[in-house]
């Protein structure tokens, strides 16, 4: 069922609509529970694989850069297998870097693990690189922003889930294994233990193949409608005329550097954050928490998204705003690292007492999720807003953006190992201030003249 970017699928258009929508939902949700793992995976085989800050950052890397490297590929085997089909290769790629883990785990090779991650990265490329414009061509332009939002919902309320899930699995108990404890140990004992902690990972990764493959057949025989994004209305095709590249297109190549930022800074807060909550004196049964906070900020956000764009807000202006979020919360963080207090709230039940100790400064990082929330949803329909035929090919330059979530949490491990996880943070500062000039007037340029 093709149809003309912008409009209501036909045929039965709310039940189409709605069943588009479900689906597109249930795959927002999956790229955010395999996702947001790597917030437990980064402390997890630091420990297992004995590495230091920088190389344990390069979990991110793996999964990151397939994205940049796939992005092009993958819009290749769209236009080849409709969407429909190509999302279920990629369901299909991400079991099989699932399946990776387990002789990585076996074989304790960090450089194993990180194949199946770029496996896994791959396979959401192709999901990704169909579902975002699927999702923007649904319906009208201006609500895309919230389209998006409500997928975003989606997306974290699973990244809130998948480092509980994770984390209570494979960091319980990790706390008696620091580096100090290891390196006193000898050498067939600190193997035994290490084997015994990297089994950890296999039983969950089984599951996540077994389901995923099961997804793939069901969205195969699904009726989920295909949509055409090669076809234009008149104005667009006016506006495309003599148009040869997709360099052309200003908004489009300063929106990918959006993205490339947006999402380094979203991965940063993220997948740092336990890390960071250690550093800070936490343990891991506390701080393996803390992905979920930022997640959870995050949904609020999005909630905050859909309740205002469009009626109340513009996505240019919640994109404007929020940048100005990230940049507030992000000094904030710096400047107040050390304030920490050791009982902020405490509850006595049955003669047992639950105190939560609470930093200033990790909870400014677990606000980073609220201002990122709308950037996504923001930058991606002003990025491709009027391009038309060259929407495919758009998204693909879009989606090789995500390799900002490879490059900038590999930065801040080095520059943790250099200064310290506090000032680290200060490679987020100049990526908000970008964001910050696209919402203001970047994704209005339509000449380079």
């Amino acid at each position: 069922m093709a149809q003309h970017p912008g409009l209501p699928l036909a045929g039965k258009p709310k039940e189409n609509y709605i069943l588009s929508i479900t689906i597109i939902g249930i795959f927002f949700f999956i790229f955010g529970f395999v996702t947001w793992l790597n917030s437990v995976l980064i402390p997890f085989l630091k420990i297992t694989c004995e590495k230091n800050n920088f190389e344990s950052y390069f979990v991110a890397f793996a999964f990151y850069i397939s994205y940049f490297v796939m992005a092009i590929p993958s819009s290749m085997v769209l236009h080849k297998t409709g969407f429909k089909n190509g999302m279920s290769l990629g369901l299909v790629l991400m079991a099989i870097g699932a399946l990776i883990f387990i002789p990585a785990a076996y074989s304790r090779m960090y450089g194993l693990f990180l194949a199946g991650l770029f496996v896994q990265g791959t396979g959401l490329a192709v999901l990704q690189t169909a579902s975002n414009p699927y999702v923007t061509i649904l319906g009208p332009l201006e609500s895309a922003a919230k389209r998006i939002s409500i997928m975003g919902i989606c997306n974290k309320i699973a990244g809130v889930i998948s480092p509980l899930i994770l984390g209570a699995i494979v960091l319980n108990g990790m706390d008696r294994y620091d580096k100090t404890l290891l390196d006193a140990m000898d050498e067939l004992q600190k193997v035994t233990v290490l084997n015994e902690l990297a089994g950890r990972i296999i039983l969950p990764y089984i599951i996540m193949a077994v389901v995923l493959v099961i997804l793939a057949v069901l969205l195969r025989f699904s009726a989920l409608p295909d949509i055409d994004t090669d076809t234009e209305d008149e104005k667009t095709s006016m506006d495309n005329l003599g148009k040869t590249s997709i360099f052309q297109f200003p908004q489009l190549v300063l929106g990918v550097i959006a993205i490339f930022v947006y999402v380094g800074v979203e991965v940063v807060a993220v997948d740092t954050i336990i890390s960071y909550g250690k550093a800070q004196g936490f343990s891991f049964e506390l701080a393996k928490y803390f992905a979920s906070y930022t997640l959870t900020a995050m949904v609020l956000g999005y909630v905050i998204g859909i309740a205002t764009i469009p009626k109340y807000l513009k996505q240019e202006k919640a994109l404007m705003y929020s940048a100005l979020l990230g940049i507030v919360f992000g000094v904030l963080a710096i400047l107040s690292a050390g304030i920490h207090y050791q009982t902020i709230f405490s509850i006595s039940l049955a003669g047992y007492t639950l105190a939560l100790p609470f930093d200033l400064s990790v909870f400014f990082i677990a606000m980073l999720g609220l201002a990122n929330a709308i950037m996504w949803p923001a930058i991606w329909p002003l990025a491709i807003d009027g391009l038309g035929r060259f929407t495919k090919i758009g998204s693909a330059l879009l989606i090789m953006g995500i390799a900002g979530g490879a490059l900038l949490p590999l930065l801040y491990g080095r520059m943790v190992d250099l200064f310290s996880p506090q000032q680290a943070y200060w490679i987020l500062i100049p990526c908000y201030v970008f964001i910050l000039y696209y919402a203001f007037s970047g994704h209005r340029l339509r000449s380079w003249k």
